[in-house]
């Protein structure tokens, strides 16, 4: 086995423990069914006659999506990956001759694969239980590269925090405040975005979540979108993402002299 390449079988090591992190099952897949479920259902006994209903749902639907990289990535990543460091395995792993950037990579693609069948179960169930708007294939296409991205973007971010922090509890926590203040920002937990203080208003407008809770039904059925709002705030997320790896990488380099 070459250590210092992308391979099927670190691949494989690292999916191994992405599905031994319960975390990733419970905030990753089923909390996003069941808010999806309960909030859906709750707007069609409110409102059964009207018109809008499955452009509603649909904006529901595909909102709550958004809540599968976060968990999966932002709080399950940095939680596997602070428990590694408070165990020293990316120090072991380095004196074994494994390429630290290598291994990060097998990381990704392994969080992107059971990313991929977390959205997968969500879709299913989904389609199944709740009357989503059918869309077209430019607003499927589009949908899915905007939340890979969205998912990348919080992988820098989960690896920055955990190796900043090195405490599995406190990065936890740090995560799980990012998590619910997005999904709170962001109109997930049943609190409009229009409904929130202008203050905050400005703050969400700065999250990617928000414009798939917002109105990115107008790209799932095909019509024209202005993603220059969505880009700033991706923009914006990097910023802060390469900020925080900016600051990982210097006090790593700090700390070996």
């Amino acid at each position: 086995m070459n250590k210092n390449k992308v391979s099927l079988r670190m691949i494989q090591y690292e999916l191994r423990n992405v599905a031994g992190n319960p975390f990733v099952h419970i905030f990753g897949v089923g909390f996003p069914i069941l808010l999806s479920i309960i909030i859906t259902k709750s707007v069609s006994i409110e409102m059964p006659d009207n018109s809008y209903l499955g452009e509603v749902i649909t904006s529901i639907f595909l909102g709550i999506g958004a809540v599968i990289p976060m968990a999966t990535i932002l709080m399950g990543y940095s939680s596997t990956c602070s428990q590694d460091i408070e165990k020293n395995i990316p120090l072991r792993m380095q004196l074994f001759g494994f390429n630290e950037k290598y291994t990060i990579i097998n990381r990704l693609i392994a969080e992107f694969i059971y990313m991929t069948f977390a959205f997968l179960i969500y879709f299913i169930v989904g389609c199944n239980v709740i009357e989503i708007v059918m869309p077209v294939v430019s607003g499927v296409i589009i949908y899915f590269v905007c939340l890979y991205i969205f998912a990348a973007v919080l992988f820098i971010l989960a690896h920055a925090i955990a190796n900043l922090v090195k405490k599995f509890g406190l990065t936890y926590m740090i995560t799980m405040l990012i998590y619910f203040g997005m999904m709170i920002l962001s109109g997930m937990m049943g609190i409009t975005v229009d409904k929130l203080p202008k203050s905050l208003r400005i703050v969400s407008n700065l999250l990617p979540s928000t414009y798939f809770t917002k109105d990115f039904y107008t790209v799932w059925i095909g019509k024209a979108y202005n993603f220059g709002p969505m880009i700033q705030s991706y923009i914006f997320f990097f910023a802060i993402s390469g900020i925080l790896i900016f600051i990982m990488i210097y006090n790593s380099k700090r700390n070996l002299h």
